[in-house]
């Protein structure tokens, strides 16, 4: 709950978030959005959130969904948020790398997705600079925000992941 504000602050930017389904409005709908989140990671069917923090100062500047999903529970779907701020200065990577090696050896999951708007093209050159493959477009196949949108799915098996350096 400490972490309230930084979190409205960018996660409400509605420029910044135009390829998000949740725009919060509010505060109290961050605070209900953090108390509905589980406390335990890897619950088969639930979204864990983990906070983008910067190391030097304890400033939280983003956030990385974690979608467990199906009942076999071995694959995962990533999503990222970052304070536009931060942008273009390697923390989304770095967070999502740490998450990636986590996932793949600490919880051995097979398949890690990423489903990216099309017109979002920063998250799909992330993906791709991640080593993540594009494996659909899916025509006007999501209802966001009163519309029909693409979306591509991008994917990184644990066969395929080379560990940083």
């Amino acid at each position: 709950m400490e972490d309230t504000a930084a979190l409205f602050a960018y996660r409400s930017d509605a420029v910044t978030n135009q390829f998000q389904s949740w725009i919060p409005k509010s505060k109290e709908e961050v605070e209900a959005f953090i108390r509905k989140n589980p406390t335990e990671v890897n619950v088969p069917e639930s979204w864990f959130q983990v906070a983008l923090v910067k190391q030097e100062d304890g400033q939280m500047i983003g956030d990385i969904g974690i979608h467990f999903k199906g009942s076999d529970n071995r694959q995962v779907e990533l999503g990222c948020t970052l304070d536009k701020r931060f942008h273009g200065q390697g923390y989304a990577s770095e967070g999502l790398n740490r998450v990636i090696q986590y996932l793949f050896e600490e919880l051995d999951k097979h398949r890690i997705v990423a489903s990216i708007d099309p017109q979002n093209k920063p998250s799909m050159q992330l993906m791709e600079r991640l080593d993540f493959r594009k494996e659909a477009h899916f025509v006007e196949s999501l209802w966001i925000k009163g519309q029909w949108v693409d979306d591509i799915i991008y994917a990184l098996l644990q066969r395929e992941w080379k560990k940083p350096s």
